[in-house]
């Protein structure tokens, strides 16, 4: 009799998978706001144009001070050694110096001060460092030479003259040889006027900016006597008060506004190129290559606006 075995338990049934839950269907991407590259551009800009002025009134222009003194001195040693230094308002041939030519070299021991000056008052070339006021005498000469300064900015070569006492000698070298003069008195806005010299006599003036940092509240003027012989003057076709508003204490560059206007534009239009490769290259490809561009174009701009700005500051 033959035993049937009972059928082999059948295999459980797979439990299905459970199904993935439906995705919502993901629509166009997202588009950047409309102001997005224009407010971008602007923070560019505004960044770029403050650590312009900060440095351009700091670090970078005292290094572009120290560069043009080193420049001027170079050129000045060479032509008192050649014999063609000025002795006056035109050069050895008989043109006019051009702004920013060096005429003298002055010293204030006590200070530790030595200075090119150059030819101008304006902002623009006492941002190289001191400069002689063109309508008046070389130093050394009979009569009163104006030597303008900076207070803080560029260098700050006239930062210390206020604590210049009554008394202390005063050294400026010109083609014409050395003149020594003696501090007889510090002046400033409402204080009187020196005596008037006496003909053959003469009379060194500085002149810088008086108050706060950056915030001058006047002018601050330091007198010297001429000590050594005086010079002869040659015939200046620059008559006493012929200079623009540019060259006055205090005074502005209004020739700057061009330059100004100019490297705005480029620097404009590097803020919305970098917006524009923001979205394209990524974050950090566009700060590699636009960071120093708008570093260098917020420099320029704040360099040409700072001609604006009263050039004893």
């Amino acid at each position: 009799m033959t035993v049937l075995s009972p059928p082999p338990p059948s295999a459980a049934p797979p439990v299905p998978a459970p199904a993935p839950e439906p995705r919502p269907a993901s629509g166009p991407p997202r588009a950047e706001r409309p102001g997005f590259a224009f407010a971008g551009a602007a923070m560019c800009l505004l960044a770029a144009l403050l650590l312009g002025f900060a440095a351009n009134l700091t670090l970078v222009g005292h290094l572009q001070h120290s560069r043009d003194q080193q420049t001027a001195y170079d050129e000045l040693r060479r032509q008192l050694a050649l014999g063609t230094a000025p002795v006056g308002q035109q050069t050895y041939d008989g043109k006019m110096l051009q702004p920013g030519a060096p005429v003298a070299l002055l010293r204030i021991p006590v200070l530790g001060l030595k200075e090119v000056v150059g030819e101008g008052t304006t902002s623009g070339v006492l941002m190289s460092g001191p400069g002689h006021r063109r309508d008046t005498p070389l130093p050394g000469q009979a009569g009163t030479s104006l030597i303008m300064g900076r207070q803080w900015g560029y260098g700050s070569p006239f930062n210390e003259l206020r604590k210049l006492p009554v008394g202390t000698e005063i050294r400026v070298t010109t083609g014409q040889g050395t003149a020594v003069y003696e501090v007889s008195g510090i002046r400033r806005e409402g204080d009187p006027l020196p005596a008037t010299l006496k003909e053959g006599e003469g009379r060194l003036t500085l002149i810088t900016a008086d108050g706060s940092p950056y915030t001058p509240s006047g002018t601050l003027r330091v007198d010297a006597t001429l000590t050594s012989d005086a010079q002869p003057s040659p015939p200046r076709p620059l008559t006493l008060a012929w200079i623009g508003e540019a060259e006055q204490a205090m005074g502005t560059e209004n020739g700057a506004w061009l330059p100004v206007f100019l490297w705005s534009q480029a620097l404009l239009a590097a803020a919305l190129l970098t917006m524009a490769a923001y979205r394209v290259w990524g974050r950090w490809q566009t700060w590699v290559v636009g960071v120093p561009v708008l570093a260098a174009l917020g420099l320029a701009v704040s360099g040409a606006a700072t001609r604006l700005l009263p050039n004893l500051l």
